[in-house]
């Protein structure tokens, strides 16, 4: 996209979401085989969770990715 060098899987990604990747996200392979760039086969990875365990970071990392991401996959409501 606009004249960068990425690699495949990358690209393939960027155009499903129709953006370019943030700095913290990862395209993984479902199947583990690197080159099968089909869209069903790639995944969007975030990297950027807090190191921490204390609920207090973990809420607010939750709530940055259902902001970030809240578009791609509604989140599910809790029984």
């Amino acid at each position: 996209m606009n004249g960068r060098y990425v690699l495949e899987h990358i690209a393939v990604m960027e155009t499903q979401l129709g953006r370019y990747l943030h700095p913290d996200e990862r395209v993984h392979h479902k199947n583990k085989v690197r080159n099968d760039n089909r869209p069903q086969n790639l995944e969007l990875w975030s990297v950027g969770h807090p190191s921490g365990a204390r609920v207090e970071d973990m809420l607010a990392w939750a709530y940055e990715v259902i902001e970030r991401y809240g578009d791609v996959c509604p989140p599910k409501k809790l029984a």
